[in-house]
């Protein structure tokens, strides 16, 4: 019999909302670290109320709170990687940048939720000019849709060619690496994305899943990335494997509800 020593067993954080009908946010990114056997933490910023035909109410958590949550965990445990998500307003951007500034952590994946893929701003512009200037300079990676990053990189998007230039204007505010989604993108362009780490440009290209359901695509690629790199993978290597964890999760996708439904994470057990 193989011995089992719990303490070896790798520890993610997702610092995201709730998702009332689990398809996204921190119940997603719980799913998505369990598949990886990643034992996952959580902060909690907002609570939604929604299900697979939209959200009928947000409530923010307390910046107390969400400072309570994060301290709590990370004086406890060993945290191999973060992901954030959802953090909703200004208070609670510059809340989670101070403390991973203050505890010196670097291996965070940032998902700067700011606009959806379909285009609608979610958060305000005083949110997203904090998120500009103190998140996204302390990512390791950076994974913004086609919206996102023309706001980050003050650019329109239309071809391979402008994802790429964004990427690069990215990755110069700060983050060590950026993935710039192409979910947003139409055309050729649908599964694409682009890499840039400041030596590497390249362009990742998956199989197009044709699917209506792909609720919480974005939150569980960049779980998927934070838990690879929890597994002590490198981060070119995470967004691989992450990538094609969600093309698998897609093919199996869950057509629960009357709207979209989610991804499926536990696809192996489908």
């Amino acid at each position: 019999m193989t011995s089992f020593d719990s303490s070896q067993i790798p520890i993610a954080m997702t610092i995201a909302g709730s998702d009332s009908g689990g398809g996204a946010g921190i119940q997603a990114d719980l799913r998505t670290f369990a598949f990886h056997l990643v034992h996952g933490t959580s902060v909690l910023t907002c609570v939604t109320a929604q299900n697979t035909q939209g959200v009928t109410r947000v409530d923010a958590m307390s910046v107390e709170s969400v400072t309570a949550q994060f301290e709590t965990v990370m004086i406890d445990m060993r945290i191999g990687a973060i992901k954030t998500g959802m953090l909703l307003n200004q208070e609670i951007i510059k809340t989670v940048a101070k403390k991973l500034v203050a505890f010196g952590f670097g291996n965070v994946v940032v998902d700067p939720v700011m606009v959806s893929r379909t285009g609608a701003q979610l958060i305000d512009d005083d949110a997203v000019k904090t998120m500009g200037e103190m998140l996204i300079p302390l990512a390791a990676i950076a994974t913004p849709n086609r919206y996102e990053a023309q706001i980050l990189a003050g650019m329109e998007i239309h071809t391979l060619e402008d994802m790429q230039a964004a990427a690069q204007r990215i990755y110069k505010l700060g983050a060590r690496s950026v993935l710039l989604k192409g979910g947003g993108m139409s055309g050729d362009l649908k599964a694409v994305d682009v890499w840039f780490d400041g030596d590497r440009l390249e362009v990742l290209g998956t199989e197009v899943i044709e699917t209506i359901h792909t609720h919480g695509t974005g939150c569980t690629l960049s779980a998927a990335i934070a838990a690879n790199l929890a597994l002590g993978k490198s981060r070119f290597q995470s967004v691989v494997d992450a990538k094609n964890y969600v093309t698998e999760a897609l093919k199996y996708a869950l057509a629960i509800g009357k709207g979209q439904g989610p991804v499926g994470h536990f696809y192996p057990l489908l």
